[in-house]
């Protein structure tokens, strides 16, 4: 069973310093279809302008991973780190009993494109905690990144039962996944074009998928998305 989410379909919010499509139900946004697909609460897909950004807010008991495809965004938060974050890093936050942040896109002149990730916790009020990742762009082409997971594999440790992949994949590659009773799959296309259970997706479209043992992807150019496999079990 799958369902296909595509771009245009998304909540937008467009200010005169952000536009964000959110791919499920976030802020004045709300659609009782998209509040969650198992622990994956949200997918915003943002543009920040110069200058723009997200003064201090809190957060609590939520998984946020920070990807950033183009530009610079500069964190500082209330346990004391203050850093840049660009194309090739990633960030994981862990709210837990309480954390404050903010973001903003310190250039006068470029944007900052990046996209946010909300992971519901499988534990409640831990310690806040803060990691961020380089990786390096050439060695994950063609292969599933683990961005971010619960194992020691994951290059960013979250508190759910769920994987987060990052990669891209060049023109005529095939990706199998296998997937346990009990998971499900989704998948968010950032660039490129991609064949899934016979339905072209492009940049901004996304697809869940539930109830079957594996899915296959084809790049029909090359492309980049990340998919995360999540348990579906209270």
């Amino acid at each position: 069973m799958y369902k296909i989410i595509r771009s245009g379909e998304r909540g937008k919010t467009d200010t005169n310093w952000l536009k964000s499509w959110h791919s499920f139900s976030f802020g004045d946004y709300f659609d009782y279809e998209k509040v969650n697909f198992g622990p994956l609460r949200v997918i915003n897909d943002d543009i920040i302008a110069p200058r723009g950004g997200f003064p201090t807010h809190p957060h609590k008991n939520m998984e946020i991973i920070t990807l950033v495809l183009s530009g610079a965004l500069t964190h500082k938060d209330s346990t004391g780190n203050a850093e840049s974050i660009s194309y090739g890093e990633i960030q994981k936050m862990s709210a837990g009993s309480g954390i404050l942040h903010s973001e903003f896109n310190d250039s006068s002149t470029e944007e900052v494109h990046l996209l946010q990730i909300w992971i519901l916790p499988d534990r409640q009020n831990i310690q806040p905690g803060y990691q961020k990742v380089n990786f390096n762009l050439e060695e994950i082409k063609n292969k599933l990144f683990l961005a971010a997971g619960s194992d020691k594999e994951s290059s960013t440790q979250i508190y759910q039962d769920a994987k987060l992949f990052y990669s891209v994949y060049e023109k005529g590659k095939e990706v199998s996944y296998k997937l346990p009773q009990g998971r499900g799959l989704y998948i968010h296309i950032i660039s490129g074009k991609v064949l899934v259970e016979n339905e072209t997706l492009t940049e901004g479209d996304a697809i869940q998928i539930s109830g079957q043992d594996s899915a296959a992807l084809n790049f029909t150019e090359q492309s980049s998305f990340i998919l995360f496999d999540l348990s579906l079990q209270n």
